[in-house]
């Protein structure tokens, strides 16, 4: 059976349901969401896990491992082919 989910108003004043204890704002989200660049291309989820840990560059992800990343909260499978384009475009690899 589904979780209930609850309103909540952020920061901001947004107002939002969610059923997870997740306490990030959906609209704050999409508003800070990248105009450009890899982290744009990431779900919110991913995007959130690689800021925290201030990967903010294609040059700083570079510098973790396939597996560090997917050892992110957040991070899953499905994000690391949108990595490797990017690193791949910009001539550089995951740290093996």
């Amino acid at each position: 059976m589904p979780a209930e989910k609850t309103l909540r108003i952020c920061d901001h004043g947004h107002r939002y349901y969610k059923s997870s204890d997740c306490p990030t704002c959906p609209v704050c989200n999409e508003e800070n969401k990248p105009q450009r660049g890899f982290l744009r291309e990431l779900s919110a989820p991913a995007r959130n896990a690689l800021l925290q840990q201030q990967i903010d560059t294609l040059e700083k992800l570079s510098g973790y491992s396939e597996k560090d990343i997917l050892a992110l909260h957040g991070v899953g499978p499905a994000s690391l082919p949108v990595l490797k384009q990017h690193l791949t475009e910009a001539g550089l690899t995951f740290k093996t």
